[in-house]
């Protein structure tokens, strides 16, 4: 189990416990975290998940695989280091106090 917190755009921080195995969008969809829409259910075929990964986590994750990378180009306003697809972060024990934080909305 890892402790996630999520930022929405205004600044409300959701601190939540994440079953390891799921992935964080997962974890903010079971924990109703508004800002995180999921539209396609975690198939990496939208980009409805987007977050900016907070700054000391970037090059704590697991590396964007190609398919990530391509539907990050439909998200709001990507960063090309912070952004990543919430759908493609699998939660283990070591990502606990990732931060991440929601764009202004989801596209």
């Amino acid at each position: 189990m890892a402790k996630i917190t999520y930022v929405e755009f205004g600044g409300t921080e959701h601190v939540v416990d994440v079953p390891t195995g799921l992935t964080v969008m997962e974890g903010a969809r079971d924990n109703g975290i508004p800002g995180i829409e999921a539209d396609c259910g975690g198939a990496c075929a939208c980009s409805t998940c987007h977050v900016y990964v907070d700054e000391a986590w970037v090059d704590r994750l697991p590396p964007k695989d190609p398919m990530e990378s391509d539907m990050l180009d439909f998200a709001w306003q990507p960063d090309p280091v912070r952004s990543r697809l919430t759908c493609q972060i699998r939660v283990f024990d070591n990502l606990d106090g990732l931060k991440v934080y929601m764009p202004e909305k989801q596209i």
